[in-house]
């Protein structure tokens, strides 16, 4: 038996009766009176949930005694939302929008730097407003070994030091290797694959944004870019993530999803995130805008896309003046609505933002994704279930890191020994207020918000200056 196993039955002995609670203690915080729902635990009911210290200590619908109550009265009581798709700067205003839209944790396996002990170490001295996690990622690692460029392939010299780097840095707490293939179009499948057997070795996750991106040219979409990272996988044994497959698949996602669930199936650990706007952001120096970008996306044009800080339409004339601009972040108005609502109702996809709020601008998806899922996906068009969405913002993100990551059993549920990362919100007023024009708007509905027990977000204003975050990081090997 772990030591981790063991802890979480301590706690739960103190569950005496069948109320859950134990007699004689006074809890540091009760959460009474809502709608408590946690799929892990297959728990949807009106209970009291009990916090000591930064665990959860019981689950009970009866009385307990607490220093502090939260009235939680005609409101959902969920775990802290998991965000495994952010890349966590070390500013406070990104995890300020985070933790406004419910997210306890966010973990950016997007991709990440070389030297994670010191990203970890600068983040645990400026302390955070959540919880925070990395990866190694590719592309870090292709500049690191001296890479000529974006479209150059790695030597074998350069594809083996990659190898070496990428255990380094896992071994110093990353917990998985980030993917952005479609950004470095000139990595082979070697490459790929070895960074893949690393994972498998170490037993950390590939998260990637695939090679390819929309339904065009004939051999170079997004389905022959899946059948790539499926087979990597199944030569490897390593589990696998395609990320945001909204902006990845947009009109082959019937056909994605239909080969995500093929391989899973067929014994491959293949998953997917999606988040829920029609518009994605990236570079506009990037290969994504590579001759044929108009076709890969599906046909748009310069006026769909947008600065991100100011919000200018493009012509062609100002694409190419802009695209000359190394750092020049753009919103690319393209993924098909039914592409997104056919994503969320799949059980194999999980919900990610892929951005957050940096200097007042930023795409809205990082101050509002888990807000407006709750909002326009669940209670307005009623693409998934409650308890659905829920386990997609909490149990399965926590699942895809529990390997790499043994703590991470103790988030995205709500059971006794579990960490006290908790939201209460109004279902019926829920919603995403942050808009492509305004990004830095909270989200509405959230009311409370706890990490490690600290109450962070108190009738849905920001508790500036708790930050209760901690670190998410492989363990030392």
């Amino acid at each position: 038996m772990t030591r981790l196993s063991l802890g979480i039955l301590v706690v739960g002995t103190m569950a005496l009766p069948a109320s859950g609670a134990a007699q004689g203690v006074t809890y540091d915080i009760a959460i009474v009176g809502g709608r408590v729902i946690d799929p892990a635990n297959d728990l949807d009911a009106v209970r009291t949930v009990a916090i000591l210290g930064d665990r959860i200590a019981a689950i009970t619908d009866g009385p307990v005694d607490a220093r502090q109550v939260i009235d939680a009265s005609g409101r959902v009581v969920a775990p802290g939302f998991i965000d495994l798709l952010a890349s966590y700067p070390n500013d406070d205003q990104a995890g300020m929008y985070k933790v406004t839209d419910g997210v306890t944790t966010i973990v950016a396996m997007h991709g990440g730097p070389i030297d994670v002990e010191r990203w970890y170490g600068d983040r645990e001295e400026a302390g955070a407003y959540v919880n925070f996690g990395v990866t190694v990622g590719h592309a870090a690692l292709r500049r690191a070994t001296g890479v000529a460029g974006q479209n150059e392939a790695a030597t074998e010299e350069q594809v083996w030091e990659m190898v070496r780097m990428a255990k380094v840095a896992i071994n110093q707490g990353a917990v998985g290797i980030g993917f952005g293939v479609q950004y470095v179009p000139g990595a082979s499948r070697e490459e790929v694959l070895r960074l893949f057997a690393v994972c498998a070795e170490l037993h950390v996750p590939c998260h990637l944004h695939i090679r390819y991106l929309g339904p065009n040219p004939q051999d170079n979409n997004s389905l022959a870019a899946i059948e790539e990272v499926i087979a990597a996988a199944a030569v490897t044994g390593a589990s696998t993530q395609v990320v945001h497959i909204g902006s990845i698949a947009g009109r082959s996602m019937r056909t994605a999803l239909w080969m995500l669930d093929g391989a899973r199936r067929n014994g491959i650990d293949v998953m997917a995130d999606v988040y829920p706007y029609g518009a994605g952001s990236t570079g506009l120096s990037s290969a994504v805008f590579d001759p044929g970008w108009q076709e890969r996306m599906g046909g748009i044009g310069y006026r769909d896309i947008e600065l991100t800080r100011n919000g200018e339409r493009l012509t062609e004339r100002t694409f190419e003046e802009h695209r000359a601009q190394d750092t020049l972040s753009v919103i690319v108005h393209f993924i098909p609505e039914e592409a997104i609502e056919m994503a969320l109702a799949h059980p194999l996809v999980m919900v990610a933002s892929d951005g957050v709020i940096r200097n007042g601008r930023g795409h809205p998806r990082g101050a509002g994704t888990y807000a407006r899922v709750l909002g326009r996906y669940v209670r307005e068009r009623s693409a998934l279930s409650l308890p659905e969405a829920i386990r997609k913002m909490t149990a399965l993100p926590a699942s895809r890191l529990e390997q790499s990551v043994p703590s991470m059993i103790r988030k995205g549920r709500l059971n006794p020994g579990a960490d006290a990362d908790v939201v209460v919100f109004d279902p019926d007023r829920v919603n995403d207020r942050a808009t492509y024009q305004n990004p830095t708007q909270a989200s509405d509905g959230i009311d409370f918000v706890l990490v490690a027990g600290e109450v962070v977000v108190r009738d849905g204003r920001l508790q500036e200056g708790v930050k209760a975050g901690r670190a998410v990081r492989r363990g030392r090997h």
